[in-house]
């Protein structure tokens, strides 16, 4: 297939290039995307169950920190980082043509997350902090490499990312252990916000492209000075939230962005897109932006709880988008058609499902929190068990056309 961009674009999220002839090895560690995100949709499916049994009495904390600390570690540099790590490792060699780390190489990679997982959960703290680090750095290093090989230089902004991510997961461990006087759970946001503003660059790119080449003579519009204004905008909002700022500031800025993002959003057509599953997941995830900022612009002035608009992005944008890009490059780099079937569709709605859930506690005071959180979590954690049923097969198969990847 052709891919979105070219090799020297700043589009990531591209469809899959023409790739080599296959060798023996095994399937599961020919491409960044297939261990992680196999390894991060199981740890979806796994964690949060765990962290809602914690929060209800039922299991001990986690030894390394508290459980509420680990459940926004856990999804942030745990489950979030591997979908990235797995999907720059793939578009790497997308954009280059260069080979990014497989076979031993990647299990090593892998092994490393994996122990990451267990020494976040049962400690000692640095040695948790260590690992992060570390699989993070062996990350950059290997996309890193590949880009500056083949002089792609308009795409080492990914390794600017990563270092944003690494120094933010450095400081949520610096807090943890009392060795700076910060908050983790700011360091925890941070990474969130992080990928937001990744999420409006890439989504503004490949979004309206994914629409306009699966529905032809689909009417769109774009305005490139609403796109910069909705992103620098959307940057700032953010940044206030963790800022010691008025809050009438904070709303504002939020509200603004939203509106924006809205606007933004409006002019790809996501109406036409309702009778394809593959692609309404990503405008209405996407449509979480705007509400989130919202949501945010209502906690900084008090009217709702701060986390409302912190579980919209995480819950409804990020995590919608990755069950969106999860399906979409496994069955694009496997060589399968680009067609959300029964599982992807289920797996869409739970995501969907999951933050009305757990946003509805939130905003109806009333409604016990316990039941409703714990509803959310399994209709959550069931869309990537779905996921699972199905990718297991697909991420541990060769590709259906022969080739490598």
């Amino acid at each position: 297939m052709k891919s979105v961009s070219a090799r020297g674009g700043l589009v990531p999220l591209l469809e899959p290039e023409p790739a080599l002839p296959q060798g023996g090895s095994n399937a599961l560690f020919r491409l960044g995307f297939r261990p992680f995100y196999l390894l991060a949709a199981l740890w979806a499916a796994l964690a949060v169950p765990v962290w809602i049994a914690q929060y209800a009495g039922v299991l001990p904390p986690p030894r390394a920190y508290p459980a509420m600390l680990w459940h926004a570690h856990e999804m942030t540099f745990g489950f979030a980082l591997a979908v990235i790590v797995g999907f720059l490792l793939t578009a790497g060699r997308a954009w280059t043509g260069l080979s990014t780390p497989t076979g031993a190489r990647l299990a090593a990679l892998a092994a490393v997350w994996v122990a990451a997982r267990v020494f976040n959960y049962t400690g000692p703290t640095g040695m948790a902090m260590l690992l992060d680090a570390a699989f993070i750095v062996v990350s950059m290093l290997a996309i890193g490499v590949v880009l500056l090989k083949a002089r792609n230089h308009r795409n080492l902004f990914v390794l600017a990312v990563l270092t944003a991510f690494l120094v933010a997961n450095s400081l949520f461990h610096l807090a943890v252990s009392g060795r700076i006087d910060a908050s983790p759970l700011k360091a925890a946001r941070f990474f969130v916000f992080v990928i937001v503003v990744l999420t409006c660059v890439i989504g503004g790119r490949v979004i309206p492209t994914f629409t306009a080449n699966a529905l032809r003579g689909v009417r769109q519009w774009k305005d490139r000075r609403l796109d910069w204004s909705s992103l620098a905008l959307t940057a700032l909002a953010l940044l206030l939230t963790l800022s010691p700022v008025p809050a009438g500031v904070v709303a504002s800025a939020c509200v603004l962005a939203a509106l924006l993002q809205a606007a933004r959003l409006a002019g790809w057509n996501p109406w036409a897109t309702r009778g394809t599953p593959i692609l309404w997941i990503l405008h209405i995830s996407y449509a979480w932006i705007p509400v989130g900022l919202v949501l945010l612009a209502l906690g900084a002035v008090g009217a709702v709880p701060e986390a409302a608009g912190l579980h919209a992005l995480t819950i409804g944008a990020i995590s919608g988008l990755i069950i969106g890009m999860i399906t979409r490059t496994a069955l694009g780099h496997t060589a399968r058609p680009l067609k959300a079937q029964a599982t992807e569709t289920t797996a869409y709605v739970l995501v969907q499902l999951a933050v009305l859930l757990r946003l509805a506690p939130l905003l109806v005071p009333s409604l016990p929190y316990l039941p409703w959180t714990t509803a959310a979590a399994t209709a959550w954690s069931l869309a990537f068990a779905v996921y699972l049923s199905k990718y297991v097969g697909v991420l541990t198969s060769p590709r259906l056309d022969g080739r490598d990847g």
